[in-house]
């Protein structure tokens, strides 16, 4: 499996913090990031996101650019979750071959990340709009390999 991991685009101000929407910085940088993905070697065919505002605008901006319609929102994916999780929803895929986008926030995108390659939750700092390319020949902690790295 083939796991692209993004954080979603810079947000601005909200009092409820699951309201936060892009800013146009955010919106372009979203867009960039998508479109050096589109130019590259990986390709998502499915995304999943978090229900938050600014990761379904960030997804919904990377499935327009990347021509995806398979965006699925996934509530285990917010910023404060666990990332193992996630982990587990991975292991349940039916496809593991395909290519699988994950659109979210910090800490998860960084404690996703450092479990899958160095079998840790510490985490690694993402910036906003900035995504990475796990390699998992098998799914489970400590076995991806990074591959890539996409910065607006």
């Amino acid at each position: 499996m083939k796991l692209i991991v993004m954080r979603h685009g810079e947000a601005g101000w909200h009092t409820l913090d699951q309201e936060r929407e892009l800013t146009e910085a955010g919106r372009m940088a979203s867009a960039k990031v998508a479109r050096d993905i589109a130019e590259s070697k990986w390709s998502p065919s499915v995304i999943w996101c978090s229900p938050l505002v600014r990761a379904q605008q960030t997804a919904g901006i990377v499935s327009e650019v990347l021509n995806i319609r398979a965006l699925d929102t996934q509530s285990f994916i917010t910023p404060d979750d666990d990332p193992g999780l996630c982990l587990d929803a991975l292991l349940q895929l039916s496809d593991p071959a395909q290519t699988l986008m994950i659109v979210s926030h910090m800490p998860l995108v960084g404690a996703l990340s450092t479990l899958l390659v160095d079998g840790h939750r510490r985490g690694i700092p993402f910036m906003t709009s900035q995504a990475v390319v796990i390699d998992l020949p098998i799914v489970g902690p400590g076995c991806g390999d990074l591959k890539s790295q996409f910065i607006a």
